[in-house]
């Protein structure tokens, strides 16, 4: 065999070569570009599977709350005014049976104002600014602190599943600081601009040791609920000095 012959066998075979080895490179990226996708399709499954997981849980406990407040309201506010009612109509006096219809229709309004409550609706006619304004006012009412709420920039434009998270995330939130803090004062804050969306809730209580909290499951359970709407969970305490909670959520 000459030694262009040999040239030329060189040359075919370290082409083949080649092409082998090019086609067992593209088959493997092929192979590993496929792997990423299912892992990817896992992924996005498991999180889609985990956030209507959350979702329900957090419908469930607020129904539950809602027929917890409805079993007292009809126990201690309409079952009382029934009874009130029903002295004013057993009374032989004329103006003691126009005190019970009064009453009567206010029964019919309460009455009217539960049974909104039994379904969710009112999350979507209720902005999340008036939704805390209510919470706020319920705790002053009770002459436990003084509240505040401030607004900068727009308001927060959510839609049902957020707005409901969001409901959920504070009014734990306001139920710790009860709890366990005895603050004087509480204060919320809503922040919408274009750097971002954010809600602070500062107290002025007893505070704690937030590297110590982190292990229990409380905190951990609210940061998972922001991470199902894209948001973030931030806190930040010292012992005497309280605490504040930013809500940060997606643009």
């Amino acid at each position: 065999m000459d030694p262009i012959e040999e040239q030329i066998y060189v040359i075919i075979f370290a082409t083949i070569f080649l092409a082998g080895l090019m086609s067992t490179f593209v088959i493997s990226m092929i192979f590993i570009h496929r792997q990423r996708q299912n892992q990817n399709r896992q992924k996005i499954e498991h999180m889609q599977a985990e956030y209507e997981r959350t979702m329900l849980n957090i419908e469930n406990e607020i129904q539950n709350e809602t027929l917890s407040h409805i079993g007292r309201e009809l126990h201690d506010n309409i079952g009382q005014l029934l009874s009130l009612a029903k002295l004013n109509f057993n009374s032989s006096k004329p103006e003691k049976k126009t005190e019970g219809q009064t009453i009567l229709n206010q029964v019919i309004q309460e009455v009217r104002g539960l049974s909104k409550t039994l379904n969710l609706d009112w999350v979507e006619e209720t902005s999340l600014e008036d939704f805390i304004q209510q919470q706020l006012s319920k705790i002053e009412s009770t002459g436990f602190c003084n509240t505040k709420l401030d607004y900068h920039g727009e308001q927060l434009q959510l839609n049902k599943d957020h707005k409901l998270v969001l409901i959920r995330v504070i009014q734990e939130v306001l139920n710790n600081a009860i709890k366990h803090a005895s603050p004087k004062n509480i204060e919320i804050s809503l922040e919408s601009n274009g750097k971002g969306k954010n809600i602070y809730i500062k107290d002025d209580g007893k505070g704690f040791d937030v590297s110590k909290a982190s292990n229990g499951s409380g905190m951990s359970n609210l940061k998972k609920r922001m991470q199902t709407i894209g948001g973030e969970f931030y806190i930040t305490s010292k012992k005497q000095k309280g605490t504040e909670i930013k809500l940060s959520l997606p643009k």
